[in-house]
């Protein structure tokens, strides 16, 4: 607050304190270039990249296997047993009671239920893979398939914020955030963290994408995927009033109001991170047209993917991946599509069919492009579901989040390779089990960062994305 006791005219600080601050920068900046020569990623100590702004590209560690990652979140929980983790135990069960002890589920479940879909073994590898996802196997030996993971509850929301976030209770910032907040991003006239989800947000909405107690340049920017009208897309992504170079100059006039503001109130990370936005929706109003005008494909590109909002999403994810966009995630839809308590084998193959050809597409187009080898592609969802069918039905599956599986292609990863298993039933992971922290660790692994050594100081504490958790698992890595 100005004290009015000054004359109009005078600093709103006296000499000594600008010399106090003066030297406090100096001596940041100082410290700023030695963090930066170190590689060193921690706490809030000022790094070089944050003088350039907060998405400014920051080194890794050591050198990364990949520099970009794609997270196709297959929410509501695929069924692995149907998909990635064949069980002919399972079949040869079906309609029986289990020989297995300590099944327990969240709801009422019934006999076993064999898988509807048929497996068979692909690629050099030989990896086997469903029915439902006979295309996506042509890339068999690109992926590495995790087939012992486990969460902690079989519930929705804590399971997605873990999965996300690394925590199933508190507020923590997710996994893309962490990542921007490390890296930076390669672009900057795009948002470094980018949210697709067609009919609007899944479930506990935007906690999924959070940037939480770090500052909010990091968190997602989400977009509605239903639409294909840029305007719709992106709201107010165009002003059909004001030239660029007329926005510029209000935009400036703003800023400069704002920046004064912020340095009267302690430079407040919510101001901060309002500044920091105004500046990337200016410089958005170019590059995303671009960006995600997928009419500029090639005819041959568009029939490759094929129709559908999923080919779209994923379309459009190649080509901010292509422009240096930090993280991408990539949704089913709103609510928990793959949550098949009924009606397993149609709904399965429907989600399944809405995304199998997509994603082989996806993957071939970056090896074509030479961008798979720095991609890092998840697929997956929040948990698996039970190998007995569910009561009253009888033709679907409950949540199951002591084992199911998830994958991971390009970008370092051992292409081919299937590690870990579930009993003979798919109920429980009991090789080599992988926890969401350790997949996490292991994704910043292959991205260059130390998941020991990426932490933010918040309310006394160093916080990190794998808690006091998580080891690389160094099988999955080529």
């Amino acid at each position: 607050m100005v004290n009015d006791s000054y004359p109009s005219n005078q600093p709103i600080f006296t000499r000594r304190a600008m010399l106090g601050r003066s030297g406090t920068g100096v001596g940041m900046l100082a410290l700023a270039g030695l963090l930066s020569d170190e590689g060193s990623l921690g706490s809030r100590a000022l790094a070089a990249s944050e003088v350039a702004g907060p998405l400014a590209p920051k080194p890794p560690h050591f050198p990364p296997e990949a520099r970009q990652v794609v997270h196709l979140f297959m929410n509501g929980g695929p069924s692995h047993v149907d998909t990635f983790d064949p069980k002919p135990m399972l079949a040869r069960y079906h309609g029986q009671a289990l020989p297995q002890q300590n099944l327990r589920t969240e709801r009422k479940t019934g006999a076993a239920f064999g898988s509807p879909f048929k497996f068979r073994r692909h690629g050099e590898s030989g990896l086997e893979v469903s029915e439902l996802f006979e295309k996506t196997a042509a890339h068999v030996d690109d992926i590495a398939v995790i087939r012992s993971m486990h969460a902690d509850v079989p519930n929705h929301e804590p399971s997605l914020l873990l999965m996300n976030c690394g925590d199933g209770r508190l507020p923590r910032p997710s996994m893309g955030a962490w990542l921007t907040y490390g890296l930076g991003s390669e672009n900057q006239d795009l948002p470094g963290f980018v949210v697709m989800c067609p009919g609007g947000y899944p479930i506990v909405a935007t906690r999924n994408w959070q940037s939480a107690f770090l500052p909010g340049a990091y968190q997602g920017t989400y977009l509605d995927t239903k639409h294909t009208e840029l305007e719709k897309l992106i709201a107010n992504i165009r002003n059909g009033r004001l030239s660029l170079a007329e926005q510029r100059r209000q935009l400036d006039l703003v800023q400069q109001l704002n920046r004064r503001h912020l340095e009267a109130r302690s430079n407040d990370a919510q101001l901060d991170t309002r500044i920091q936005s105004f500046e990337l929706a200016f410089r958005m109003q170019t590059e995303a047209a671009d960006a995600f005008d997928i009419t500029q494909e090639t005819r041959h590109t568009l029939e490759m993917y094929g129709e559908g909002t999923n080919a779209r999403q994923l379309l459009m994810t190649r080509r901010l991946v292509e422009r240096g966009v930090r993280f991408v995630q990539v949704w089913s839809g709103a609510g928990q599509p793959w949550d098949n308590h009924k009606d397993l084998e149609k709904q399965h193959r429907k989600l399944a069919g809405e995304w199998d050809q997509a994603i082989a597409a996806f993957l071939t187009d970056l090896k074509e492009r030479g961008m798979l080898d720095t991609t890092l592609v998840l697929w997956g969802g929040e948990f698996g579901r039970t190998p007995v069918a569910e009561l009253p039905d009888l033709n679907g599956r409950d949540h199951n989040h002591y084992g199911f599986t998830c994958w991971l292609a390009g970008g370092g990863v051992r292409g081919g390779y299937a590690h870990g298993a579930t009993d003979d039933f798919g109920f429980r992971a009991v090789e080599k089990p992988v926890h969401v922290h350790d997949l996490h660790a292991t994704m910043l692994h292959l991205l260059g960062i130390d998941h020991k050594r990426l932490t933010y100081r918040y309310a006394g504490r160093d916080f990190r994305l794998t808690n006091v958790q998580g080891n690389v698992v160094r099988e999955l890595i080529a």
